[in-house]
């Protein structure tokens, strides 16, 4: 071999890793960063959660999370702090409120990424960092301002410190023909242990900052279960090491401590009513069946669930080398005791199971390059699902914005028709890619056809829909005339549109009232008719958001005279397909 041959595989080499760096670094920015603020704040929660985070900034009490001035325990105080934060730094907006969950998952997908290319190499590590920042969990609360993803994010981080502590190395027979994976460093090894237990302590104690005991249960579930199946209780006896106990209290009790000082109530509103009641009784409203989880859990690791299934298998039946050794054993525990724990419980929600996302992904990117590795063995069907199944979602999605249109606006067509187009590509690409036998660039293919499909829609619908779901359009309206936003109520509103005006209009909004009923009121579909009941006059003067209709009830003429004499603009009165006021300020019909 001469020696440009020789440099040949060596330039190639060097070219796939630029192209897969680049192909990494802008999956994580899109997935976890881009359009952070292209919708309002939605929900109950978000709402309430920056609220809570921009008190702390404004007052600089660190320690009483505060919601209208009361204390609120429902949640410690890790996003609030990290909210806060952002808030003093940014400003306050959409973007600083979510910013935490976009870097906690970006954290915790970095910390899994090291521990597949420590361990199963670097193969399985492009995978996982290709496909964990694509699943739709990670995606949708990496875009919300919450608690579960700053939680889960730093129990990962210390599930893989668990690893490290318990030096959990795979099976040399892992994976025939490929690279053999590495033991993990320990005080024998490469490294000392102690960054490890120091580590654990710390980020453990993070998660209890976030969410409460609930990280000490779920880590203590999964050791409990990888004893059971390995049998090497003394190993998991060193997570009880000084060293990680001492950095845990260190990171978690101070606030405890002081915060259970100053609110007497704390902990029993906190670990009773919020942990224990919320665990074991139906009290929050949450319930669910007990199978809640199976279909949740398919649509969170969307769109690689086909191949998800098939690592369940596969790591069952032991084909393609792939041993249930300790690590394997270890992640499978931390895949499913998240869901069996939650699972049991009287409160479900989706983002409970968050924990066990990055696991099953895990699972996911070693049963790929396992299949992938395997050159003579038959293709399973797993790998067959993943190189269709972006281009058909994106069809799907494309169909459904062209055919069937929310609005019936030539946006929502175009972009239905944009779908349709990156669809074809995909699907083109893909099977010209499968003909060559070139399956790994197939599956790049579809990944990337699912990228652009979301920066589609966060640049497109998403804003177009902000009216639909959230308070901010009808709250920017109400902010124009200060008089209206200072005496504007509301009538019969849900809880999240409740909480989010209250945000925006920063104070707590009071309901409309019939002794007085003169003034601005943003009233829901039932509110307005409530009002047509009682024969109460009103007139429609904002009408974009369907969940709050900003209205003006009782004396009309009173109202056009202060705005003539005070030289406002207006709020742009919208046409009505339901309720239709008089334009002399009579009763609604």
């Amino acid at each position: 071999m001469t020696a440009p041959d020789a440099k040949a595989p060596n330039k190639n080499a060097v070219v796939a890793r630029i192209a897969w760096l680049a192909l990494i670094l802008a999956t994580l920015y899109v997935c976890y960063f881009s359009h952070l603020g292209a919708i309002g704040l939605v929900g109950p929660d978000e709402p309430r959660y920056a609220w809570i985070a921009r008190d702390m900034a404004e007052t600089g009490d660190w320690v009483t999370p505060r919601l209208y001035g009361r204390p609120w325990f429902e949640k410690p105080p890790l996003y609030y702090w990290g909210a806060a934060m952002c808030f003093k730094l940014f400003g306050v907006s959409e973007v600083a409120a979510r910013l935490p969950s976009a870097l906690s998952a970006l954290l915790a997908t970095l910390a899994v990424g090291w521990l597949a290319w420590r361990v199963y190499g670097a193969a399985t590590a492009r995978w996982l960092l290709l496909f964990l920042p694509t699943s739709v969990a990670m995606i949708g609360f990496s875009h919300a301002a919450a608690t579960d993803m700053p939680f889960s994010a730093m129990l990962t981080i210390a599930m893989v410190c668990v690893a490290v502590v318990l030096d959990l190395p795979a099976d040399e027979s892992w994976a025939p023909g490929g690279q053999h994976p590495a033991a993990l460093p320990n005080e024998n090894g490469v490294a000392p242990r102690w960054p490890a237990l120091i580590l654990f302590g710390f980020f453990m104690g993070l998660a209890v900052l976030a969410k409460g005991p609930a990280g000490v249960i779920l880590c203590g579930g999964v050791v409990f279960f990888w004893v059971l199946g390995t049998k090497r209780w003394r190993d998991a006896l060193r997570l009880l090491h000084p060293a990680a106990i001492a950095a845990f209290c260190a990171t978690a009790l101070p606030w405890y401590i002081l915060c259970g000082r100053r609110n007497p109530d704390f902990f029993r509103i906190f670990i009773i009513e919020h942990n224990v009641k919320r665990y074991l009784t139906p009290e929050f409203r949450h319930l669910q069946p007990f199978w809640f989880y199976i279909p949740v859990l398919l649509i969170s690791v969307f769109p690689w669930a086909g191949m998800a299934i098939s690592a369940v298998d596969y790591a069952i039946r032991r084909r393609f080398g792939m041993q249930l050794d300790s690590l394997t054993i270890y992640i499978f525990s931390w895949a499913w005791f998240p869901v069996i724990f939650f699972s049991v419980s009287k409160s479900k929600l989706p983002g409970y199971i968050l924990p066990a996302i990055p696991a099953f992904v895990l699972l996911t990117a070693l049963a790929l390059a396992n299949s992938l590795r395997a050159e003579k063995a038959p293709v399973p069907a797993g790998l067959a699902v993943i190189r269709v199944t972006p281009a058909l979602a994106i069809a799907v999605v494309g169909a459904t914005g062209f055919f069937q249109p929310w609005g019936r606006t030539a946006e929502f067509r175009w972009y239905g028709l944009q779908c349709l187009l990156l669809s074809s590509i995909a699907t083109v690409a893909a099977v010209a890619l499968r003909t060559r036998k070139r399956q790994g660039a197939a599956i790049v293919t579809g990944s990337a056809a699912w990228v652009c499909l979301l920066l589609l829609t966060t640049s497109g619908p998403l804003p177009w829909s902000d009216p639909w779901f959230s308070a901010r359009p009808v709250a920017s309206e109400v902010l124009r005339d200060p008089e209206m936003a200072a005496e504007v109520r509301t009538l019969g509103l849900q809880r999240s549109w409740q909480f989010g005006l209250d945000f925006y209009l920063q104070r707590e909004l009071q309901e409309w009232d019939s002794s007085a009923p003169a003034g601005y009121v943003l009233a829901s579909a039932s509110g307005m008719q409530e009002l047509n009941r009682h024969r109460i006059p009103f007139q429609v003067l904002d009408q974009r958001s369907f969940k709050a209709t900003l209205i003006r009830v009782g004396n009309l003429q009173a109202d056009r005279d202060r705005r003539q004499k005070a030289e406002l603009p207006a709020p742009r009165p919208k046409e009505t397909s339901g309720l239709v006021a008089d334009t002399a300020g009579g009763q609604a019909q």
